[in-house]
């Protein structure tokens, strides 16, 4: 089981779901994590809009590349 590590904190389900498929269209795996609350009702109070977009540790420095570029 990979170890998954941040490699980006975004604002909204919109962004992050832009970026997961960059990354996933490059061979690199995804997870999303995020409070359902904040989503279901639009908040972005305390951190509940942020979306954090984890991969597997051994891709960290090839996403990070690409989130540059």
């Amino acid at each position: 089981m990979p170890n998954w590590v941040v490699i980006k904190i975004v604002n909204g389900l919109p962004e992050a779901h832009i970026i997961k498929g960059l990354l996933e269209s490059n061979n690199i795996p995804v997870r999303l994590e995020y409070e359902a609350i904040g989503q279901i009702y639009g908040l972005t109070v305390d951190g509940l809009g942020q979306v954090k977009i984890l991969v597997p540790e051994e891709f960290f420095e090839e996403a990070e590349s690409l989130l540059e570029d």
